[in-house]
């Protein structure tokens, strides 16, 4: 029963490693005889493809912990597609420009405040504990507002200055990394805003905001250029190309983002204050507000990450696909979602993580690279992945023994049980029995 329940417990991993096998026992075989699915290029390639949707599905996480979902990112990340390569194509005030450059400021000013604040409470908090006392932390006015505040307009005067002197000509990397992500984060704010002050379900916000955010995308790139052609060294800087090249010459750069996403969001919901309240929240929302965390804020926090993430694949799409697409993300939020879902994150909330999400990324992508070196029919592999999830989702939500009791393969504990009460009320029957003479 120990190695059933070590089996139980590590199914994912070895999910992945089977999955794994089975591709490099099954891959075609180059003209020079190599492995080509264990080839390093294609290795990186699945990395490379996968890290768009893992990007997305990283927020899906934290907003699934919750205890809620976001069917708006795949839209979201259109959208940041569409401005990403406005941006860089178009010069002068386009309305890329005039969406990107505010939300950027905003979020800007917001983000240097807040830090500002916290640090100096936590500084106050700090010499509370140290001299010996626990008391309600209040700063003083000028600890309390007016340097956060004075720090957030300076900060985003600087973004103003550096972004404006952008749109003379056309916008470079750095400066469309940080105008894309962050029109992705207000939207994914406006959603959470809706969520928690509205009180609606978040199926029904999301939902309307992934149609809005298309309408959008759609009348940002106009009728008649429902398609917008990106190549790099022409009509687009060549510094773009970095988001698509080889770092090291050995991992893709989109798929450093990916991880780079994992391991940070992965240590803020492990380490900090933060992440206990995500799992709090998803846990038992009003014994979560009882016990004094800040829902509101928490919620909003989740909903921001995941536009944001949304906002950074979208530039990397353009990058790798060299276009800006009103429909890029068609279909992203389901393949995020069931990334999420398999990798052992509950759609109830309270229960999950990252490193789970990554593996659950990983079985997608390297499922869809077996098929597509075998030639399987694209709708066929559309029927396979729904029957693997399912299975999955299958696996995930009940233990091992439960599964193959289903199938007749073990019995449960429930029967175990049964059946040695049921030997035991025998036994008991009997020795009364014989106390009786033999009657019943």
């Amino acid at each position: 029963m120990s190695a059933l329940r070590l089996l139980s417990r590590t199914k994912l991993y070895w999910g992945l490693a089977l999955i794994f096998l089975i591709g490099a026992m099954s891959s075609p075989v180059s003209s020079s005889g190599r492995n080509i699915f264990l080839s390093t290029g294609n290795l990186t390639d699945v990395l490379r493809q996968v890290s768009i949707t893992g990007l997305v599905a990283t927020g899906m996480t934290i907003v699934i912990l919750i205890g809620g979902i976001d069917l708006s990112v795949g839209s979201v990340m259109a959208f940041a597609t569409v401005v990403s390569a406005m941006l860089l194509t178009q010069a002068g005030w386009t309305g890329s420009a005039l969406l990107g450059i505010p939300a950027t400021t905003l979020v800007a000013f917001v983000a240097v405040a807040a830090l500002i604040h916290f640090v100096f409470k936590g500084l106050a908090r700090g010499k509370g504990v140290a001299i010996g006392h626990r008391a309600d932390i209040r700063l003083d006015p000028m600890r309390g507002r007016i340097l956060p505040i004075a720090g957030g307009l300076t900060v985003a005067c600087l973004v103003i200055w550096f972004l404006s002197g952008q749109v003379s000509s056309k916008f470079g990397v750095i400066a469309v990394l940080m105008t894309a992500p962050c029109v992705g984060l207000v939207f994914g704010l406006i959603s959470g805003v809706i969520i928690v002050g509205g009180r609606l379900q978040p199926f029904i916000v999301t939902l309307a905001m992934m149609v809005g955010a298309l309408g959008s995308a759609r009348l940002l790139a106009g009728q008649d250029s429902a398609v917008l052609p990106v190549y790099t060294g022409s009509n687009a800087t060549e510094d773009f190309e970095l988001l698509r090249s080889m770092a090291w010459g050995v991992i893709p750069v989109p798929g450093l983002f990916f991880i780079a996403a994992i391991v940070i969001f992965g240590s803020l919901l492990k380490f900090t204050a933060f992440g206990r309240y995500v799992f709090a929240i998803g846990g038992n929302e009003d014994a979560a507000r009882l016990s004094g965390v800040d829902v509101v804020r928490v919620k909003l926090s989740a909903y921001a990450i995941s536009g944001f993430l949304a906002g950074i694949a979208g530039v990397l799409f353009v990058a790798q696909y060299r276009q800006g697409k009103p429909d890029a993300g068609q279909g992203l939020e389901l393949d995020a979602i069931a990334a999420v879902v398999i990798g052992g994150t509950s759609l109830m909330g309270g229960r999950g993580g990252l490193v789970g999400t990554l593996v659950g990324v990983l079985i997608f992508g390297l499922l869809s690279d077996i098929l597509q070196l075998h030639n399987i029919n694209s709708n066929l592999q559309l029927v396979l992945k729904g029957l693997i999830i399912v299975c999955t989702v299958l696996v995930q939500e009940r233990n091992l023994g439960q599964v193959l009791a289903a199938f007749g393969l073990a019995r449960t504990k429930g029967e175990v049980t049964g059946g040695t009460t049921g030997r035991a009320g025998q036994r008991t029957a009997a020795l009364q029995q014989e106390g009786n003479g033999g009657n019943p």
